[in-house]
């Protein structure tokens, strides 16, 4: 099979340790391009990783099948809506726009060409495994809770990142740990409380279709290195946990480009793509509101 050919937008600290590296030693995807909004960075990066620097998204888009995007949710919003339309494969960062219209145009593009979004939790190898062993069918004697607690905003690559400097861990981690709950104990229908403690404490509680109930408790602002994650459910469908660090997620972005290189070429399409990316974010936007 023909390599697909990417494109890399954007050249912050996530391009450079994970999406370009991954992208460069995958051996179903070729770097060919690279796009930032400085130039210099561009060529700094392609220096690193091989690849051309252009001068502007559009050249990007005639040299390349798909997009990978490394840029915060209000650029990306834009971007990859023009390069659905232009026919360009996607691989999206969540969330997917600065806002619920921004994520619905992304997901209404992506309809047309395979989409894959970066939910890494999902594709570690202890998670999986965690997954695997909940059973189906859940019911309202069954409850489920996530714990994850950072420090990546207090100092590291991450602490100048405006986005979620502004937007905290509900945006940045809620994504993951909804996806994560929703796929054991089902379709998330609804809030049931949320609260921010500040400056970045998020808890909130989720039901779920079938009845179970879940709690979720995030935070990147505090004093605890490296991360934590702890996954719990227990009730009716027995009592499964998984406790450990952040995913290495180098590993895990090669496992998401097994799938989409696949899903370009005809095989299995995504389940993580843009619609999933979309409801996630129509739940983050939920937890927010009823926080207030």
């Amino acid at each position: 099979m023909r390599t697909v050919r990417v494109g890399l937008v954007g050249g912050g600290p996530w391009a450079r340790r994970v999406h370009g590296p991954a992208l460069v030693a995958h051996p179903g995807t070729e770097l060919t391009t690279l796009w930032t909004r400085r130039p210099e960075v561009a060529a700094e990066l392609a220096g690193e990783l091989g690849g051309r620097a252009v001068g502007s998204f559009e050249e990007l888009l005639d040299d390349v099948d798909a997009v990978a995007f490394a840029v915060p949710p209000q650029v990306q919003g834009e971007l990859a809506v023009r390069a659905a339309v232009a026919g360009k494969h996607l691989i999206c960062e969540k969330p997917l726009a600065a806002d619920l219209d921004g994520a619905r145009a992304v997901a209404e593009a992506a309809a047309g060409v395979v989409s894959a979004v970066v939910l890494t939790l999902r594709y570690d190898a202890g998670i999986a495994d965690w997954l695997s062993g909940v059973p189906a069918g859940a019911g309202p004697d069954t409850v489920g809770a996530i714990r994850w607690l950072s420090g990546s905003l207090l100092g590291g690559p991450y602490a100048t990142s405006t986005w979620r400097a502004e937007r905290g861990a509900l945006l940045d981690l809620g994504p993951h740990v909804i996806d994560l709950l929703d796929t054991a104990l089902g379709p998330v229908t609804g809030v049931d409380w949320a609260h921010l403690d500040e400056p970045d404490l998020w808890r909130f509680a989720l039901r779920h279709d079938g009845g179970a109930h879940s709690t979720v408790t995030v935070s990147l602002r505090l004093p605890v290195d490296p991360s934590e994650i702890e996954l719990t459910v227990f009730g009716g469908v027995g009592r499964h946990r998984f406790s450990g660090g952040a995913a290495d997620a180098r590993t895990c972005y090669r496992r998401l480009l097994d799938g989409f290189v696949g899903a370009v070429h005809g095989g299995p399409p995504v389940v993580l793509d843009a619609a999933r990316g979309l409801r996630l974010q129509e739940i983050v936007d939920e937890v927010g509101r009823v926080a207030g």
